[in-house]
């Protein structure tokens, strides 16, 4: 233990997941470690939510808080804390069904925020400030500061920012995880210096956060695993994407516009972004990097094939099998890795001063090019925005895809005019299907309309859009619209199952 908390004071702060518990007290606001199911804290959120149900010995003691995280939570912790009616208030991302369905039904407000964002806004006083930091670490140093787990995400402000910390220290974690964590926390406006990463190998900071120990008020002790990824392997659909994709990166080269290391990339979580990474290791590229959020199995995977040279990320979220592929030999990549705060990774100075190449899944795409990425028929909300917004403003290139159809051709992606806009025509370069690429550089409106439904767009819904433009065009204006029938195809699935007429 003495490896694990290098000041011997504070091994008088261990205890109990349940007492640590009793630091969090109704309407405080909790800021949690964590960032896409990695490096989250997994006891004493149980502890919250079997405090606020009872056990067979102690009663009920009902209470809800306000809860940000980084991103996601692993291990069903937003699930128990949903059933168990402690989230009052969650931001800025979820992906747990539960707690989408509380949303949805207006018993939790969520917060959808841009990643960059959350401890922006706490650090200017804009929303509620931090009561309790929950930070999983695999230790703390001889000076009290805390050394992350797999994620950063958004847990060094939060500890910084916080009037008291509880520190959950994993002993399934590694300790060999130590100095691969960069720390850099910007300073508050007007008067902040530039963020100084010139490449996507550059280490600015610290290996841990600096606090001071006397916040800690507890440590728990667990050796709970990070909850394992869920992507699933690429099938037909994502493989042409990803070809469409190189085939793309191929033509850019040739035109001189890129290297044959392009520029650093960035991918969002899931199955289609792994996919779409996984396909560069058919391709001609080599000595790339990677400027993104979340490592995931595709990252490890090129830097075996010898293709990816370095990747910055906020976490490293794997399959099971991968997760031990990857930390039973970390010191393999450790040279290769850095991660970092997520309002660093995702942050827009950043990303256009690196010039980086963002990829992103889209739940629709319109005829001009508006994204949806968050919300089902324009009012269910998924998952959140993440950190698309943050990449596809500034990127080199903006590159959303999506599979043309879902539900067995009932869903078009494909659609007249989006149901809820998260990413607008003005963000949006490339999409990609697995139909085909549309290039929307330089293009009006009236040019992308015909340039995505020819090239992303499968039939029949091809000739349905073809029909709709043709009657929108007739009515006219810079981005013609049929108002009356914009939405028909949304409606006509609410109402039949289907988009089909």
């Amino acid at each position: 233990m003495h490896l694990r908390i290098r000041i011997p004071a504070l091994h008088e702060r261990i205890v109990s997941a349940r007492e640590a518990a009793n630091w969090i007290q109704d309407g405080m606001t909790v800021g949690m470690s964590g960032f896409t199911r990695s490096g989250d804290a997994k006891m004493v959120p149980l502890a919250l939510a079997e405090r606020a149900l009872g056990t067979s010995d102690t009663p009920a003691a009902p209470f809800q808080i306000t809860l940000m995280t980084g991103a996601s939570m692993g291990g069903d912790v937003d699930k128990l804390l949903t059933e168990a009616h402690v989230i009052a208030r969650r931001m800025p991302f979820q992906s747990d069904p539960v707690l989408r369905a509380a949303i949805n039904r207006g018993e939790v407000m969520f917060i959808d925020q841009h990643l960059s964002e959350t401890v922006e806004h706490l650090r200017a006083g804009q929303i509620a400030p931090i009561d309790v930091a929950i930070i999983e670490a695999i230790a703390i140093t001889e000076t009290g500061a805390i050394i992350p787990s797999t994620s950063i995400g958004n847990s060094a402000s939060f500890a910084i920012l916080a009037e008291k910390i509880i520190v959950e220290i994993n002993l399934s974690q590694p300790l060999s995880l130590e100095g691969m964590h960069d720390i850099f926390v910007p300073g508050k406006r007007p008067h902040r210096a530039p963020i100084p990463i010139m490449s996507a190998d550059d280490r600015i900071g610290t290996t841990a956060i600096q606090i001071d120990p006397a916040k800690i008020v507890a440590i728990v002790i667990t050796d709970k695993l990070d909850s394992a990824s869920t992507v699933t392997p690429p099938d037909a659909e994502t493989d042409a994407i990803a070809g469409h994709l190189i085939k793309f990166f191929e033509h850019e080269v040739a035109a001189g516009r890129l290297s044959n290391a392009l520029l650093p990339l960035q991918a969002g979580i899931g199955s289609v972004a792994n996919a779409v990474l996984a396909g560069f290791r058919a391709g001609p590229f080599r000595h790339l990097t990677m400027y993104s959020e979340v490592l995931q199995d595709s990252t490890f995977d090129l830097f075996d094939a010898g293709i990816l040279d370095f990747a910055s990320g906020s976490s490293i979220t794997l399959s099971s099998k991968k997760h031990d592929e990857v930390f039973n030999h970390i010191e393999r990549y450790k040279d290769k890795l850095v991660l970092r705060p997520q309002e660093v990774s995702n942050h827009p100075e950043v990303i256009r001063r690196l010039g980086i190449i963002g990829i992103n899944t889209a739940l629709e795409v319109d005829i001009y090019g508006n994204v949806n990425s968050t919300h089902i028929g324009g009012t269910h909300m998924m998952n959140g925005i993440g950190g698309s917004g943050d990449f596809a403003r500034n990127a080199y290139l903006s590159i959303f895809t999506t599979k043309s159809i879902a539900k067995g051709g009932k869903i078009s992606s494909i659609v007249p005019m989006v149901s809820h806009v998260d990413h607008t025509e003005h963000d949006v370069d490339i999409i990609v299907t697995e139909v085909g690429l549309a290039d929307l550089r330089g293009l009006a409106p009236r040019e992308r309309a015909p340039c995505i439904i020819q090239n992303c767009v499968a039939e029949p819904y091809r000739s349905m859009l073809q029909t709709y433009v043709k009657e929108a065009q007739v009515r006219g204006g810079q981005t013609p619209h049929l108002l009356e029938k914009a939405f028909a195809w949304h409606t006509r699935y609410r109402e039949t199952g289907s988009m089909l007429e």
